[in-house]
């Protein structure tokens, strides 16, 4: 039996983001998220092309944004950031590091918003996300 919910999304997106998202996607292919939890510009979403970055199995997904990107974050972190729901938004600037739009004069960066009671109560009952090692990602 499938119980559905009204889960809110773990993972969202600025329009702003959404037309980075895009652009890079016809520069590089389809296109993967990873949010780790480092320091300086390791705390950064970092964008890749999809499968140049090794998702572990205890990666956990977030979801998906515009054109299926996927958006990954450590097992330690997500405990961390379980509470929120996490919007990727992108900023001028040039962060360091390897994500895709460091050369293009932007940088993706989180925001963040804490669930409501209701709404962990609905992730709650949705269930845990998926985790690298629940599948191939590709």
């Amino acid at each position: 039996m499938t119980t559905i919910t009204n889960a809110p999304a773990r993972i969202v997106s600025t329009d702003a983001a959404d037309e980075w998202i895009e652009r890079l996607t016809e520069m590089h292919g389809q296109l993967m998220f990873h949010q780790s939890g480092g320091c300086c510009d390791g705390s950064a979403p970092m964008c890749f092309p999809r499968g140049e970055f090794r998702v572990g199995a205890q990666d956990v997904l977030l979801g998906t944004l515009v054109r299926d990107t996927p958006v990954w974050i450590g097992a330690a972190q997500f405990e961390y950031w379980r509470h929120t729901q996490i919007t990727i938004d992108v900023v001028p600037g040039r962060g360091a590091g390897m994500s895709l739009e460091a050369p293009e004069g932007v940088r993706f960066i989180v925001r963040s918003r804490v669930f409501t009671d209701d709404e962990i109560e609905a992730l709650n009952v949705a269930g845990e996300p998926p985790h690298g090692g629940d599948f191939v990602e590709d």
